[in-house]
Order: C-alpha cells, then sequence, then structure tokens
C-alpha cells in the first residue's frame, strides 16, 4: 500500500506545533543581551568576509582556551543571526572552549551552496584567532551548515580539517530534497541539483571525524527522520556516528542544556571538563 502524501509544510512548522513560540525570539534576543552585558569577554562583530553578514561574535573563556567551538544558528536559512544566541556559548566557555558565533547571508539574497562556503570561510578566519582543536555544532539549518563542513567537498583546508575533533548537528536538516515541496522554496529557490549537493547523508564525509545527530524526542517527526537517516548513511563510511533523541525536549528546548557547562550536549560537543 502506498503511504498518504506527505505535507511538507506542515512536517518542518516547528512554531505551529508549540504554544507560545512566537514570543521566542524576543526572548533569545533578551537572554542573548544579557549575557553579553553579564561582563563575559565577547568580540563582537568580526569580519570574515566583506558582505556584511560575513561577521561572528568570538566568546572568550577566562583562562588561555582548549580550542575553538563554533555554534552555527538556525532560522531556515532565511531568520535570524548570530546575536540571539550569544549565551548559548555559557556551557562551552565555562569548560574553557572559545565559542565562535558566525551569522551568514540569508534567502533568498544567498543560495545555500553560498552560506556554505561562509561557513568555511568563518571557521578558517576564527581558526587562526584561537589555536588548538575544534568543534563544529549548529542547531537546524545550523545543523546543516556544521554537516557540510565535514563532506567529501569541503572547502575547510586540510590543515584546518584535521583540527577537527567532532561535529553535533542539532536538529539538524541533511536531506534538502523535501524542501522543494514546501512554501518556503519560494525563498530557498532550492533546484534538485543543489538539494542534492548541500543534503550531507548523500556526501562521504572528509574525514572520520565523530558525528552527533542530537534532536529533541518532542520534535516534529521530520526532524527525528532527518537525524535517523543521516547516522544510517554514514554509518558504514569509517565514521564515528551517533544519534541521540533527547527526551521531550521539543525544537527550540533541545538547545538550552548548551548554556550549561554539566549538561549531556553540552559534553556532547565539548567533550569532559
Amino acid at each position: 500500500m502506498l503511504a498518504p502524501t506527505q505535507d511538507w509544510d506542515d512536517a518542518f512548522a516547528n512554531m505551529a506545533h508549540i504554544p507560545g513560540s512566537a514570543a521566542l525570539p524576543g526572548l533569545w534576543a533578551e537572554q542573548a543581551a544579557t549575557y553579553r552585558a553579564s561582563g563575559v569577554r565577547v568580540d563582537q562583530g568580526v569580519a570574515y568576509g566583506p558582505h556584511p553578514r560575513e561577521v561572528f561574535d568570538l566568546v572568550w573563556p577566562d583562562r588561555a582556551p582548549r580550542g575553538l567551538a563554533l555554534f552555527i544558528h538556525g532560522g531556515f536559512w532565511m531568520r535570524l543571526d548570530r546575536s540571539y544566541w550569544t549565551h548559548l556559548a555559557e556551557g562551552a566557555r565555562a569548560l574553557g572552549w572559545a565559542v565562535c558565533l558566525p551569522s551568514y547571508t540569508l534567502a533568498p539574497e544567498a543560495r545555500i551552496a553560498a552560506m556554505t562556503a561562509q561557513m568555511a570561510q568563518a571557521v578558517q578566519a576564527a581558526a587562526a584567532l584561537v589555536p588548538g582543536p575544534i568543534r563544529l555544532s549548529g542547531h537546524s539549518a545550523g545543523g546543516h551548515l556544521a554537516t557540510r563542513l565535514i563532506c567529501d567537498d569541503t572547502a575547510l583546508p586540510p590543515a584546518i580539517l584535521q583540527r577537527v575533533e567532532a561535529t553535533l548537528s542539532i536538529s539538524g536538516l541533511h536531506d534538502l530534497r523535501p524542501l522543494r515541496q514546501t512554501a518556503m522554496n519560494q525563498t530557498l529557490h532550492l533546484d534538485e541539483a543543489e538539494a542534492v549537493t548541500e543534503s550531507p547523508a548523500l556526501h562521504r564525509p572528509a574525514a572520520a571525524i565523530p558525528l552527533t545527530c542530537w534532536v529533541g524526542g518532542g520534535e516534529r517527526p521530520e526532524f527525528i527522520r532527518q537525524s535517523r537517516l543521516m547516522v544510517q548513511m554514514w554509518a558504514g563510511l569509517d565514521t564515528p556516528t551517533a544519534c541521540m533523541i533527547d527526551s521531550s525536549h521539543n525544537h527550540f528546548t533541545v538547545i538550552e542544556g548548551l548554556c550549561d557547562p554539566a549538561s549531556p550536549i553540552t559534553r556532547a560537543l565539548c567533550g569532559p571538563a
């Protein structure tokens, strides 16, 4: 029997299924601003390219950094920027990591392939400022971009790629082909070729860099499927992979643990203290 036709707009509609979610962007912005004003050292607006959105914030630990942790924001490649998420750096920062939070040019001004290239530029620029190992992470669309950085066509130079110890894709999107059947594709302008090229699940890994796909158990089923799919596709390609379905968290509460150095999700990103 054929499966019923999927409503792909509903499959990706996180806010439509979370009561009170319309107020969340304002809350995130407030929390991030409060954190930036708390006395933590944050170098804001560090340029990694000429476009106004080609900038990142760099949050420094209280001592010499253990290495560099990157967090790429979500928003379906169409919304938000680095300034909403500064407070999420605290877990990694408290464990001694410098945390880079980049912005990137949004659709429709930029295609997703261009955003992938921008994130490689951001990593190179931040890596020049912070020595040591690199940990990559991102949420939703940011999880996609973080995973793209370790695919076989990565724009990261070999010397930078060798420093990447682990990648954490949180509620990441790893197969972009279904997005072509959504209303948001009027903004993303994904064609079949780009949807295939920009889908991490359809690539091979660039190296045996451990990949963890972390997703909330209360998320839309499509996000859980996408995390499982990514792990299944790379599990046989000599890359350590894991899929963590985190309790009953939804698409937005799943990242809150990044504020806490003792949380499992922070330890997945940064390792033990």
